[in-house]
């Protein structure tokens, strides 16, 4: 008899010390395969490891990108967790096929709370329960987006642009945005190197949701005609070292994030 899998309650508030942004190149016209395949197959058995699925999205701008987080206790929650997912049976019967859709999958940042508290508070999170055999819905996707914009910096500078952005941004935020958690690049060594991570990367990162695109378009142009938000900018750029990088995502219907 095939049970209603039951609504996840493992995320807590706060959820994870060690977080990992994923990028995945996918071969073309392949994503809502690999979403039917992760949403509907490899949550629950990653999360039974000891992971948090934080979220997955498509990209809005790049049709064949599929952009997930997931989050660990600690380093070694890290490996121990990974080497039994890798290792089961979920990834053994699940895995080549999710593989077979990708080109690319070592797309991968290694971060950390960029202060106390900038974590995913995923208190209340939930997904919808899915039967074993049934499928998450794909064609209805959800209105709001979530962006992800990551600074590329100096290194040894993410923390002070960390506390200035904590501490000059936070009154410039628009009615428009939540600022969902904050990160910089964790550099403790890889702990389960068969799967890279971009090891030379000094990036902070913010994720923040909109209840539409109309409503982030709104929010940059608050900002983009803010006195205090150029000044915080302009400031910034002597320690960057590439472009801002924009991700625009609309979740699955099955991440915790942007629900």
């Amino acid at each position: 008899m095939n049970l209603p899998r039951n609504v996840a309650t493992k995320p807590t508030a706060l959820a994870s010390p060690v977080v990992e942004l994923r990028q995945y190149t996918l071969k073309p016209g392949r994503r809502d395969t690999l979403i039917d395949i992760f949403d509907g197959r490899l949550i629950e058995g990653q999360e039974d490891a000891g992971m948090t699925i934080i979220g997955q999205f498509r990209d809005i701008d790049r049709p064949d990108m599929f952009v997930w987080m997931r989050g660990f206790n600690g380093m070694v929650a890290r490996k121990n967790a990974l080497a039994e997912f890798y290792g089961g049976p979920v990834w053994a019967a699940h895995g080549p096929a999710a593989n077979a859709t990708m080109i690319d999958s070592d797309d991968v940042l290694l971060l950390k709370p960029a202060w106390p508290g900038a974590g995913f508070d995923l208190a209340g999170a939930r997904r919808p329960g899915l039967a074993i055999d049934e499928k998450p819905i794909q064609d209805k996707p959800l209105a709001g987006i979530v962006v992800i914009e990551i600074q590329h910096l100096q290194p040894g500078t993410e923390a002070d642009f960390a506390n200035r952005f904590e501490i000059e941004t936070a009154c410039l935020m628009t009615a428009d945005a939540r600022l969902l958690a904050a990160f910089v690049t964790e550099h403790a060594e890889n702990s389960f190197p068969r799967l890279p991570v971009r090891a030379d990367e000094n990036v902070f990162i913010s994720v923040t949701g909109f209840a539409s695109a109309e409503a982030h378009a709104r929010h940059k142009a608050a900002l983009a005609a803010s006195p205090a938000w150029q000044a915080f900018w302009r400031a910034a750029q002597p320690g960057m070292t590439k472009p801002t990088e924009t991700l625009r995502l609309s979740p699955t219907s099955q991440s915790l994030v942007g629900r």
